[in-house]
């Protein structure tokens, strides 16, 4: 192996660490209270949230952290258990993917919720920042219900 093959790929491991510090970011912030502030510092300016039916498309960092002040006052608890990365880098470029699952409380009732995040990342001045994080809701369940009976709560 080469210096510059060596090199090369010590660069792809940190970078895949950088994105998995990112990705600690985003649900430590989500822990904070949804902190709006933190959340929108970690996407680029034109990023994308997408929650699909279930949260909605937020474009930008005004409309992300918008969305995230409004999310404070519905989720007043929340530990995201993010799970699983899988993430390929393609130069200044990130890939990836995660499981989360998320007990809270909404609008004051105990719930859980699963999760699958698809995300693509850029790299900024040696920085990387979420470009998209498309969030797939596989449940969202009332504690004593549960996901057998009511995936999605309505």
């Amino acid at each position: 192996m080469t210096l510059e093959e060596f090199s090369r790929r010590i660069q792809v491991l940190e970078d895949i660490e950088a994105i998995k510090r990112l990705k600690a970011l985003y649900v430590r912030a989500c822990d904070d209270s949804y902190n709006p502030e933190k959340i929108a510092a970690l996407f680029v300016e034109n990023g994308v949230w997408d929650g699909g039916k279930v949260w909605g498309l937020h474009r930008g960092r005004k409309e992300i952290k918008a969305f995230f002040a409004q999310v404070s006052s519905d989720i007043t608890f929340a530990v995201h258990y993010i799970m699983a990365p899988d993430i390929t880098i393609e130069g200044d470029r990130g890939y990836g993917t995660w499981y989360g699952l998320v007990p809270a409380t909404l609008k004051g009732e105990a719930i859980w919720m699963s999760v699958r995040y698809d995300d693509e990342y850029v790299k900024i001045d040696g920085k990387w920042l979420a470009s998209l994080m498309k969030v797939s809701v596989f449940f969202l369940t009332s504690y004593d219900k549960g996901w057998a009976r009511y995936r999605i709560m309505d």
